[in-house]
């Protein structure tokens, strides 16, 4: 690829660490639906990125979607007041994105979080300036699987796959990028473990990582 290419970012584990918020949001839902949270911490981690419907069914046990959105709802009563400020943005993302964007590049956020919460966390942390646009499922569940929203966005905007970079900390980005045919660099300082996100073209251990690999491979 040459030049400056088309960047899209994962939000939580990738921009911001929301874990204490998403944890505390599932323990709350799990609570009311007289259903002990897993105790394994593991478990409830491996909760941040995919789609929480998916979560939810396996910490559940349950196949019952009625029942799922029964504790989507409860989730999303403490989220909505609360769990959506329990984030921070990693140390570097800020510096990071101020660089990418001088070289040109044109940046989106590509999240499994639901639109109208990334588009409140984004803007509430500043970093909605550098973004030429917030992408993420609806709160119906449309555009849930990652690839389905990958390619909404390289559609909705015109990108080039070739020349576009899937920026991400979980096993569900590097899979999206595979499946448009986009490129992949997997973050180590979100959730996803190296082992996770073996198949991406490149591994970065900071922000500012980034720019490095993009310039590594322009031509």
């Amino acid at each position: 690829m040459s030049g400056p290419g088309a960047l899209l970012f994962d939000l939580d584990g990738t921009l911001t660490d929301s874990r204490h918020g998403i944890v505390a949001c599932i323990r709350h839902a799990m609570a009311h639906m007289g259903v002990a949270a897993a105790d394994d911490e593991h478990a409830l981690l491996a909760c941040l990125g995919p789609p929480l419907r998916g979560s939810f069914a396996q910490l559940l046990r349950t196949d019952d979607a009625a029942r799922v959105e029964v504790a989507m709802s409860l989730y999303r009563e403490r989220f909505d007041s609360i769990g959506w400020r329990e984030n921070s943005v990693y140390p570097g993302v800020g510096d990071a994105l101020a660089k990418l964007a001088t070289c040109g590049h044109r940046m989106y956020v590509c999240t499994s979080k639901p639109l109208v919460y990334a588009q409140r966390i984004v803007a509430f942390f500043g970093l909605d300036g550098f973004f030429a646009g917030v992408y993420g499922p609806g709160l119906d569940g449309t555009l849930d699987d990652k690839r389905e929203l990958l390619m909404h966005v390289i559609r909705n905007e015109g990108l080039d796959p070739a020349h576009a970079w899937m920026i991400g900390d979980r096993y569900h980005d590097v899979r999206a990028a595979r499946a448009n045919g986009v490129h992949a660099i997997g973050v180590l300082w979100g959730y996803g473990s190296r082992a996770e996100l073996a198949d991406a073209d490149a591994l970065v251990s900071a922000p500012d990582e980034i720019a490095c690999v993009l310039a590594n491979n322009s031509a």
